[in-house]
C-alpha cells in the first residue's frame, strides 16, 4: 500500500509543525554536508595505480635509508 501525494503532504505539514521549519533546514543542510563529504572521500579513495606505485617506492626508499643510519 503506497502513499499518495495528499498523504505525503499531510505528513510533511505535521513534521514541520512538530520540528519547526528552521530546525528542518538545519537538518537538511547537515544531511547535504554529510553526503558531500562522503562523495568527496569516495572520489579521493580511487587513486591512480601510478600514484600508488610511486608512493610505495618512495616509502621503500625512506625505509632503506632509515635502516642504514
Amino acid at each position: 500500500m503506497g502513499f499518495g501525494w495528499q498523504e505525503l503532504l499531510i505528513i510533511l505539514v505535521i513534521v514541520a509543525l512538530i520540528f519547526g521549519t528552521k530546525k528542518l533546514r538545519n537538518i537538511g543542510s547537515d544531511v547535504g554536508g554529510a553526503i558531500k563529504g562522503f562523495k568527496d572521500s569516495v572520489s579521493t579513495d580511487s587513486v591512480d595505480p601510478e600514484e600508488t606505485e610511486s608512493t610505495e617506492k618512495s616509502e621503500e626508499h625512506a625505509e632503506s635509508s632509515d635502516q642504514k643510519d
